[in-house]
């Protein structure tokens, strides 16, 4: 059996616990004026809610939290997103009082040192990234790239260069990239891969002219490869009188290895919540600080925390872009990264890149013989891309595998992305899995491999040891119901 396997109590949640008169509390009499109740049309005739005791209340979220997966409880290895273990030590100085209870709204002069955690992470982020000029603010990676891409904007403006339009992004980029370019006012224009699953240079050049503004490179790529030429990259935009810039929710593969700005990129965002390890995932929180070299520092977006006269202060860059988010960003995970930043060192962030790097191959070459590799087995960087088409020539999808692996208790890997790779499984095993953890993932998907040859309508009704089973995803994520229903009755028809 594998050490993944789930216990499967949880399935007493599928039972209609609810007994007619049954209470959890008893409310005393109202010691104030009754008030009056809202229009009739706003009131209900029948509120159908669940009659419980306190108890039977708690074991019911409980045992439901319990569903929930989690870093903590089982192996994650979602690619592209770098769910590493967030030290429980972060938390603990997010919720120290001097961090957690101040208010935006006081004077700089009650909270600089918040200010100064602020100032000096907005440093180290510079120092990691070769980019030295840092605002904070934006509250996803999503929000930094369309941060940077207004400094892009603002900067090509400032410089009466209005004519540079166009955004050039490769094929394999996140789907954020043209999303946030569109936003930002530009063209996007698709940059094709070459058959190494690398930025096609020559199509580059050809497409780079006086209308590019910028280009958008995730680094490492998606399909978890480092660009081999991408001196010759950034220089050619330059050349044409460009900006480059960096999607940085590969980071991890990076820390103490080599700096986004000594490779030319002129811009860049940080996701904290992946890289420098603050919990992610639920739509938040998250933390997207844009990077910038010197020469853009005044386009960023406000507030930017400057030290005046031995004092931290909140302060607008001369020709901002304006301001993007409520107040200065989301602060507990700025405290969150800064923790984890200073708790590692400079030594620390080194071993983190290496070690991912090292369980990425380390997967790589114990499934190379099972799943295809759709670039020919180079070496990965941080993640790791499979396809399922062997397994999908014999009626086996990566949507199957996927449902086959929550059976042992794993979650899924990123599919069906990057774009350019059919039956695309992307891996991320992050530096904090140990290999005991990585051979038995290891051991399960060579057992997945091997059942979908011999067993393949075993993954095809997967899973089969969860409250649910396979839905219809599409009408799950479009028309969820989301009411009790007494008695297990049938949901209502959603409009």
């Amino acid at each position: 059996m594998s050490q993944f396997t789930p216990s499967t109590v949880e399935r007493r949640l599928l039972m209609d616990r609810s007994v007619p008169g049954r209470r959890s509390v008893r409310m005393p009499a109202p010691d104030v004026p009754r008030a009056p109740l809202p229009a009739e049309s706003m009131l209900r005739k029948d509120l159908q809610l669940p009659e419980l005791s306190e108890l039977e209340i708690v074991r019911y979220f409980t045992l439901l939290s319990q569903l929930n997966f989690s870093i903590d409880t089982n192996f994650y290895p979602l690619g592209s997103c770098t769910m590493k273990y967030n030290p429980k030590l972060n938390d603990e100085m997010a919720s120290l009082p001097g961090m957690a209870e101040i208010h935006p709204h006081q004077p700089d002069s009650s909270v600089q040192g918040a200010l100064r955690l602020m100032y000096e992470l907005q440093e180290v982020l510079g120092e990691i990234t070769g980019l030295p000029c840092v605002c904070l603010s934006p509250l996803a990676g999503a929000q930094g790239e369309y941060a940077g891409l207004l400094v892009a904007r603002g900067y090509h403006r400032y410089k009466r260069d209005g004519d540079r339009k166009v955004a050039l992004i490769p094929d394999s980029a996140h789907g954020t990239n043209p999303a946030s370019a569109s936003m930002a006012g530009f063209e996007v224009v698709t940059v094709p891969s070459d058959r190494q699953g690398n930025v096609d240079v020559e199509a580059l050049k050809k497409l780079a002219d006086r209308r590019t503004a910028v280009f958008m490179l995730t680094l490492p790529s998606t399909v978890g490869l480092f660009e081999p030429r991408i001196l010759e990259i950034t220089r050619a935009i330059h050349e044409a009188g460009g900006l480059v810039y960096a999607d940085g929710a590969n980071l991890n593969a990076l820390l103490g290895l080599t700096r986004l700005g000594d490779l030319g990129f002129d811009i860049a965002h940080s996701n904290l919540h992946k890289t420098f390890s603050t919990p992610h995932g639920g739509g938040g929180p998250g933390a997207g600080p844009v990077l910038v070299k010197a020469e853009l520092a005044d386009f960023l977006p406000t507030p930017v925390v400057a030290r005046v006269d031995n004092e931290y202060r909140l302060v607008a860059p001369k020709n901002s872009v304006g301001r993007l988010s409520g107040f200065h960003g989301s602060f507990g995970i700025l405290v969150r990264a800064y923790t984890y930043i200073r708790m590692m060192g400079l030594e620390g962030m080194r071993q983190i890149s290496e070690n991912a790097i090292i369980n990425a191959n380390y997967v790589q070459s114990k499934l190379k013989a099972d799943y295809d590799l759709p670039f020919g087995g180079r070496y990965s960087m941080h993640e790791v891309v499979f396809s399922a088409r062997r397994q999908k020539a014999v009626g086996v999808s990566a949507l199957d595998v996927a449902k086959r692996l929550i059976d042992h208790g794993v979650h899924p890997p990123t599919m069906y992305f990057p774009l350019i790779v059919p039956e695309a499984l992307m891996v991320e095993p992050t530096e904090t899995e140990t290999k005991e953890t990585l051979d038995g993932f290891i051991e399960v998907m060579k057992k997945i491999a091997r059942e979908a040859e011999e067993k393949p309508e075993v993954l095809k009704s997967a899973p089969h040891d969860t409250p649910n089973t396979r839905l219809d995803e599409a009408s799950a994520a479009r028309k969820p119901y989301l009411r009790w229903q007494r008695n297990g009755a049938a949901a209502p028809a959603q409009p």
